[in-house]
């Protein structure tokens, strides 16, 4: 079967590889359909790493994914408890956790001690045609998601997870610094959280006026100004009650404490390309600043699906869709991905 394999830096190859074997008795064998690339898949595909994780060997990337159920073991079951069936087609949750440690048993598997995760080495993700995934991390999806939608319901969940960690209410102010998938996501669940008004920056003019058509009250481009100082003239000097980091997590952390008011709240959700967070001590400190590290989700797939499902015309996933490419593809995708190139979003590569 085919797998695109990263083996260093912007080097995605197109191998044959091993079919994998029959699934464990409390495991499934899929048939993938579509993943999508995400901003930590991009700091693997340039870097040869993501935080402190070097790729050392080549690595199937990819964790936003949805597919078939081609095999199921007899004890597999899926997220909500049931018996997982070949032909079901299912979302998947990257992460493995153990379901054993103190973390997992505290309802904090995003921390589990021992958590395996899609597509960050040395676990291989799902460009691939075939893999093995736990029954557990499988959710069925309904006919009236396609592939690529089932696929987002993973950035969707992320976005569910840092608006959680936010703990809007009605009619708080926010702003998003990075309007790419997540950042999207996380102003359409900020306005339907009920928070007002919602500001919203980015690099490229194409996502901030996708911004705009999400739900963000205003948007600017890093050009149009300091984006503190924007914040703080629509705000009188207020500033905002919580402010969402979803870029690079660079000089933006710095901008987005200077954004938060005085005993403001700020999620960080990006991840810096070198490992590093900056800001001024004095401004959070002097502000007494509630700093919250987002990391990856948790729970939130069964509520991720009933939004995709009960309210398609409030979270339409396929919006997000900017670029598809077949696998055979896979470095072309990667490489206009990384480049930020006709007015890319989001990229799905079909399995």
């Amino acid at each position: 079967m085919l797998a695109a394999r990263l083996y260093g830096p912007r080097d995605v190859r197109i191998d044959e590889v091993p079919a994998p074997p029959a699934p464990g008795p409390d495991a499934v064998l899929l048939r993938v359909r579509a993943v999508g690339i995400c901003g930590s898949d991009l700091h693997t595909y340039t870097d040869g790493r993501i935080g402190d994780t070097q790729v050392q060997s080549p690595l199937v990337l990819g964790h936003e994914f949805s597919g078939i159920v081609l095999d199921a073991g007899p004890e597999a079951c899926d997220g909500f408890g049931q018996p997982l069936r070949a032909g079901q087609r299912v979302a998947v949750d990257p992460a493995t956790p153990c379901r054993r440690c103190e973390m997992c048993e505290a309802g904090h598997p995003n921390l589990c001690h021992r958590l395996h995760f899609c597509g960050l080495w040395p676990d291989d993700g799902a460009l691939q045609e075939q893999m093995i995934v736990k029954g557990h991390t499988c959710f069925p999806v309904p006919d009236t998601l396609s592939d690529a939608d089932a696929a987002l319901l993973e950035p969707l969940g992320v976005a569910i997870h840092a608006v959680d960690l936010g703990k809007l209410r009605v009619a708080c102010s926010a702003a998003v610094l990075g309007c790419g998938p997540i950042g999207l996501l996380i102003i359409k669940l900020a306005r339907l959280s009920g928070a007002d008004p919602i500001y919203a920056f980015d690099c490229f003019n194409w996502r901030a006026e996708a911004a705009a058509a999400w739900g963000a009250t205003m948007t600017w481009t890093l050009g149009e100004g300091d984006p503190a100082a924007l914040i703080q003239r629509e705000t009188a000097g207020r500033g905002v009650d919580v402010v969402f980091e979803a870029a690079w997590a660079d000089h933006s952390i710095a901008q987005a404490a200077e954004m938060a008011r005085l005993g403001g709240r700020l999620v960080l959700v990006g991840i810096p390309s070198d490992d590093e967070l900056r800001m001024r001590h004095s401004v959070a400190r002097r502000k007494g600043l509630t700093i919250v590290m987002a990391r990856r989700m948790k729970h939130t797939y069964p509520r991720a699906i009933r939004l995709a499902v009960s309210h398609p015309g409030r979270i339409a996933l396929s919006d997000l869709i900017s670029h598809r490419f077949p696998l055979r593809e896979a470095n072309r995708a990667f490489a206009l991905n990384a480049a930020y190139d006709d007015n890319v979003n989001k990229v799905i590569i079909d399995v």
